[in-house]
This record gives structure tokens, sequence and C-alpha cells, in this order.
């Protein structure tokens, strides 16, 4: 089947490619040299050349703090206008049989909680949030409309070569010698291996859904810094008690945003965030990559 992939060139995608090179036939949409339309789905509408069995859009706007309304937009305009523009394309030259959506856990705007479902209200407020959750909206009205298999995947922190966002700046600072543990590091995160993206598309296409997506166990920053040091050749990171923390942190408040540690960046190291991928488990047959015994660094 041919399978139209956007976003292949980025850190999910240059993982999973080659995984889904040995199931489909893959095109990609991108704005990079290498990809086969060469387009920013953001501001233009996509020139299909054929019809595709299987859509996975994976483009998207992440991993930043908007500063500005400008800054803010950008996030509507690739994650939402980008998904419709997509849409008008596949409309023009055919509708696909599947299109899997490549969401995020963060549109439900929780900063710490356990388990939390797919039942879950979705309270995200971020300009990443909404739009991803005004993508999911406009995605299921159309696939309704077209009689289309429509999955949604919300992933949590992804773990693979060279991750970006939080894991990445976990491994820069344990590296460069600048990084501390804080209280233990018992705080829990759910995670997910880049590779069971590509491993959940052949399950998505036929059922569809809405998924949760993270290993089954739940790691702590400790044991995540274990794997990272020891693929490094480096100590365990020094730990220092919450309240030495919470001071930096209450010192870092009168810098704003741009402090290594404040109120809120220290939060979220200190409080457990974890979902529950149960529904995938036990409607797709899914079983996840263990990410402690998998997660090589790069």
């Amino acid at each position: 089947m041919k399978l139209l992939f956007t976003g292949a060139s980025g850190f999910l995608g240059n993982n999973v490619r080659p995984l889904l090179e040995g199931m489909y036939d893959v095109t990609t949409v991108g704005l990079l040299p290498q990809d086969d339309y060469i387009v920013n789905i953001a501001k233009e509408i996509p020139d299909l050349r054929v019809r595709y069995d299987i859509v996975l859009h994976a483009a998207g706007k992440a991993h930043s703090v908007p500063k500005t309304e400008a800054e803010k937009q950008v996030f509507f305009d690739v994650n939402l206008q980008g998904t419709k523009n997509l849409c008008t394309a596949l409309e023009k030259k055919g509708i696909p049989r599947a299109f899997i959506f490549i969401s995020t856990v963060a549109v439900y705007g929780c900063d710490f909680g356990e388990n939390i479902t797919e039942e879950h209200s979705l309270e995200g407020v971020t300009p990443y949030a909404m739009s991803k959750r005004l993508a999911e909206e406009f995605l299921q009205k159309w696939c309704y409309e077209h009689n289309v298999t429509l999955g949604i995947i919300r992933p949590s922190l992804i773990a693979g070569p060279n991750p970006p966002g939080n894991l990445g700046a976990m491994i820069h600072g344990i590296r460069s010698g600048r990084y501390l543990s804080i209280a233990g590091s018992r705080t829990r995160k759910s995670v997910l291996m880049v590779q069971d993206i590509a491993r959940l598309v052949p399950l998505l296409v036929e059922k569809g859904g809405i998924y949760n997506v993270c290993d089954s166990y739940q790691p702590t920053f400790r044991e995540l810094e274990a794997v990272i040091c020891r693929q490094l050749n480096r100590n365990l990171p020094l730990s220092i008690p919450y309240w030495m923390a919470k001071c930096m942190a209450l010192m870092g408040d009168c810098f704003g945003k741009k402090a290594p540690v404040n109120s809120q960046k220290l939060s979220k190291i200190t409080e457990s965030l974890t979902f529950s991928n149960e529904k995938a488990v036990r409607e797709l047959g899914w079983r996840p990559i263990n990410v402690l015994e998998n997660f090589k660094i790069g």
C-alpha cells in the first residue's frame, strides 16, 4: 500500500521511516531536499501526484515556548492549518483508506497525575495543546464525512537517538556536567520508544481510534539518568535536597523563564505525570518496547 508521510525528516520521521519502508511504499512531504514533495503545508496545499492508501501525519510544531502572539500563531498555522491543507490536497487526488495523526498527551493539560486515560477532559491551554486538539476535532469530522479510518496517537515523552525536548536536555546536561538530580529523582514519567510509532501504524489502519501510547513501565528520572550515564560513561549526577532546589527556584522566579530553575520548572521536575496505555494494549493487541532496556541516546 502507498503511504504518505508528513514530517518524515524530523526526529520521529528519521527513526520510523526505515521501519515503514519495510511495510509500505512510502512517499514523504516536508521541507528538505530529500523529501518527495517539498512543500510547507502550513502555507500551501500540496499538489499530490497520486492517491495514497494511508496518511501518517507527523508534521507539527512543538518543543518551544512562544513569547509573542506571532510565535503563538505559528503553532496554529502548522498544526491546524497544515492539517486542513493536507486534507484539501487529499480531496483533490483521492481520499485515503486510513489517516493516522500524531497528536500529544499535552491536549489533557495535565502538569501532574498518574495513569491518565483517554477519558480525561481535554484542558490543555498552551498554543501547542490547543492547536493539536483543534486538529484532532477537524480530522474527526473530516474522516467521518469521507469514510476514512482515523487513528489518533497521543504519545508521551518519546525516546530515541538524539531526542529533542526534555530528554534531549537531560542528555545534554549530563554530558556537560551541568545536570543536578533533585530529591533523588523519584518522579515518574511516561516514555515511549520512537520505533513503536511505526509498529502502531498497521494496527491503527485496521481499527482506528484514539490512544495514549507509552511503555507499560513508567520509569523514574533516576532510572533514565542511570541509562544515560552508562552510555556516556559518567557517574550518576549529584542529588540535591528538595529544600535547596526550592530556594534556587524562588531565586529563579526573579529572572523569569530564562532562569535554569524556577518554580514552574521545579514543579515539572518533581511531580509525576504518567499516562495509561491500557486501551491501546487491550484494543490493538499492542505490546510496547521496554524503554529502559532499549533506549540508545545516539
